[in-house]
C-alpha cells in the first residue's frame, strides 16, 4: 500500500540528520564516535544505510 511506502521512507534519517547527531555526540563526550552505534540515541529514524568515516556521515545522500 502507498501508505506503507509512505510510512518506511518517513523512518528514514537524512544524512544531515546523521552528522547533527554526530555533532550532538560529540558535544557531550571527550572522544568522537566512532560507530554509527554511538549516535544511534542521539538522531530518530533508521541510521543502519550510515557509517561514520572521517568524522562525518557517510551514507545514502551524503557527498
Amino acid at each position: 500500500m502507498l501508505t506503507d511506502r509512505a510510512s518506511t521512507v518517513a523512518d528514514q534519517a537524512t544524512c544531515r540528520a546523521v552528522d547533527q547527531a554526530i555533532v550532538a555526540y560529540g558535544s557531550l563526550h571527550a572522544d568522537p564516535p566512532r560507530t554509527i552505534d554511538d549516535v544511534r540515541p542521539y538522531v530518530r529514524g533508521d541510521i543502519s544505510r550510515y557509517r561514520i568515516a572521517g568524522g562525518v556521515a557517510a551514507g545514502p545522500g551524503c557527498s
